[in-house]
């Protein structure tokens, strides 16, 4: 599968979180070509500011594996992760994260902030940034302008 397959399956949970009046944000976690953990948003669903679809996704992943390391792993995920989500990512040791759109608010890997980069970090992930960014920006363009009429 390519970097767009897995986004695409990243989007289609994004336009569930969408469904749910949850930010639409969708996270899986590949290792070895399969996913292994599917996830999007709950905050609002949960009340819990933490149930951001990266933190679920890697909670479910590391629960599979039984292993708190996902250093094979590779995070797919639509839109760039919050300063907690990137702390999440470095303690977890994902392997790879790829986003879709930038935060330039909020964006913690390398956009407003960049946790993973952070020069006394213990683990850096590969990170990359603009897969399938268009439709990753559209879905959430259209959803906050949904909101906001």
């Amino acid at each position: 599968m390519q970097l767009t397959d897995y986004m695409n399956e990243a989007l289609t949970l994004a336009r569930q979180a969408a469904a749910l009046g949850e930010v639409p944000v969708g996270a899986v976690m590949v290792q070895g070509g399969e996913i292994i953990a599917r996830a999007h948003n709950l905050t609002e669903a949960r009340q819990d500011p933490l149930a951001h679809a990266e933190m679920l996704v890697i909670a479910a992943a590391q629960e599979r594996l039984q292993s708190r390391a996902l250093s094979d792993c590779t995070l797919f995920v639509t839109m760039e992760p919050c300063p907690m989500c990137a702390g999440a990512i470095v303690l977890s040791r994902v392997g790879r994260v790829v986003y879709g759109c930038p935060d330039s608010r909020f964006g913690a890997c390398g956009s407003a902030f960049n946790v993973p980069e952070y020069q006394d970090a213990l683990y850096k992930p590969q990170v990359i940034g603009g897969i399938c960014e268009a439709a990753c920006a559209a879905l959430l363009q259209e959803f906050f302008r949904s909101r906001r009429v």
